[in-house]
């Protein structure tokens, strides 16, 4: 036995250890506060239950009084039901998977790029590169189009794959949910880059033969953060439209946007992205509470548009040569930072328990009302919050970086390494493919909470956050069935590559 080891042979606790309790007494302290102080409110009324009986018996026999205060309680609790806003139900949700002919390794996603003939040795090295440092695996899914040869990039070959994608993850959804297509009165699509005339909403309709009054939007141009801005359309919808259904559905096409240049910032983009789609059913019934899985609490958009900086860091432009593609700038993780931090400010007084926004109170008080710049700046425990993170899976930088900002454990970033790993960057449905993870894994329970994070191009960052209203059973069909047994896998952790 060590000599650190106490006489009953156990170790004793290091200092960790009893800091972390001592700020889980803490937490569960102020947490029950208004119950410790109901206590000796208990005591006083139980000590004067003579004058409690007298005020009761005075109501009692006084028929006006009664009445007065009767019809008041009943005029205020029908204001309070008639201004809250109505609830938002997630029915289901579904992700396309598609089949295993178009899946792409990195040895096939560098024979296509080699194939076309349009990339110098040197932009095939860098885009190698990217690839074994991505954090993914070789089961992601490229269009049929760029895996032909030589590739198709037509706009025929474009609709084909992005309606492949977002009419596989619609018809899952519906025949999860047992909706019917007519019954859909809101409809919200999104895809930044690929918006072909009639819109991809009015493919949706005409595919499906939604009914003629269907509220229909598309959002383009919007990035990887526009699934949840689809969300919080739909959920405004909702809230003045009664008793309908909301199909919000997220995609990106690959086959138009793939860059034959060889300007490196660009080339990144032809790296992370690959297929994939999502399709959600939102509800404003109070009739399928009992058969929804989520109810939506908060969404928080965050636009840093306005800063020069933030508005081109992800930027669709021509490089020398007039070849169209998609700038990521250096500067992206620094700016996805700053957005996030201005997100969760405005985000944690409505989900952050009292205990953990006195600390971060009494912190900004120290340091700059009483200038002790010795105290650090307190980073608000999220994970007493949320049992589940969903963190947009653009790359392995952002996932380190987030990871690291809100001290998350591997396990609350288990969904979105996978997701990346497996399905690669599929842009704004990511986080639905995380969600379906931590379903498939059995971890979702009634009462847990959600946050989705997406980030994106603006410079954007949204958040959604969401409360199981059952615990979610494994025999659920999703995108991960026949292999989540499979994961987590070990990725190694590899510095990024600069360019």
């Amino acid at each position: 036995m060590s000599p650190a080891a106490s006489k009953n042979g156990h170790f004793p606790l290091t200092l960790s250890v009893k800091l972390k309790y001592v700020k889980l007494g803490y937490h569960y302290l102020v947490t029950n506060s208004v119950y410790l102080l109901l206590i000796p409110l208990a005591a006083v009324i139980l000590t004067n239950l003579s004058t409690a009986n007298l005020l009761l018996d005075l109501c009692t026999k006084n028929s006006a009084i009664l009445t007065v205060t009767s019809i008041s309680l009943a005029l205020i609790a029908t204001v309070h039901v008639m201004r809250s806003p109505r609830k938002v139900y997630l029915l289901d949700f579904a992700c396309y998977k598609p089949f295993p002919g178009n899946l792409c390794s990195k040895e096939t996603h560098m024979r296509v790029s080699s194939a076309t003939g349009r990339f110098t040795a040197e932009s095939l090295d860098f885009q190698r590169k990217i690839l074994e440092r991505s954090g993914y695996g070789q089961k992601m899914h490229a269009p049929a189009g760029l895996m032909a040869t030589p590739p198709d990039q037509s706009m025929a070959a474009a609709r084909e794959e992005t309606e492949a994608a977002m009419f596989g993850a619609i018809d899952d959804l519906l025949d999860k949910s047992r909706v019917e297509a007519r019954e859909i009165g809101v409809l919200v699509v999104n895809s930044s880059t690929f918006n072909p005339t009639p819109s991809l909403s009015a493919a949706i309709v005409n595919h499906y033969k939604l009914r003629g009054n269907v509220l229909s939007f598309n959002l383009g141009g919007m990035g990887c953060s526009a699934g949840l801005i689809a969300v919080d359309l739909a959920k405004r919808l909702l809230q003045v439209h009664p008793h309908t259904y909301a199909l919000v559905v997220s995609t990106e096409n690959i086959c138009r946007n793939w860059y034959l240049g060889n300007h490196r910032p660009m080339l990144v983009s032809n790296c992370l992205f690959r297929v994939g789609a999502s399709a959600v059913l939102l509800t404003n019934r109070r009739s399928e509470r009992r058969r929804s899985k989520y109810q939506l609490l908060h969404t928080v958009r965050t636009h840093k548009g306005a800063d020069d900086r933030s508005y081109r860091c992800v930027f669709q432009e021509e490089d020398q040569h007039n070849i169209v593609g998609v700038s990521l700038s250096k500067d992206l993780m620094a700016i996805a930072g700053e957005a996030l931090k201005t997100n969760i400010t405005t985000l944690g007084p409505f989900v952050l328990p009292m205990s953990e926004q006195l600390l971060f109170l009494a912190t900004l008080v120290a340091r700059k009302v009483f200038q002790v710049k010795k105290i650090e700046p307190y980073i608000p425990d999220f994970k007493m919050a949320f049992e589940h993170f969903c963190v947009h899976a653009g790359g392995r930088s952002v996932l380190d970086e987030v990871e690291k900002s809100l001290g998350l454990t591997e396990w609350h970033m288990e969904p979105s390494r996978m997701t990346l790993y497996r399905f690669g960057n599929t842009s704004s449905s990511s986080l639905w493919y995380e969600l379906a993870y931590s379903e498939a894994k059995g971890r979702v329970m009634r009462g847990d909470r959600v946050w989705q994070i997406g980030f994106g191009s603006g410079f954007k960052c949204n958040s959604a956050v969401w409360r199981a209203l059952r615990d979610i059973g494994l025999e659920e069909k999703n995108s991960w069935d026949g292999e989540i047994d499979e994961f987590p896998v070990h990725v190694p952790r590899v510095a990024p590559i600069v360019y």
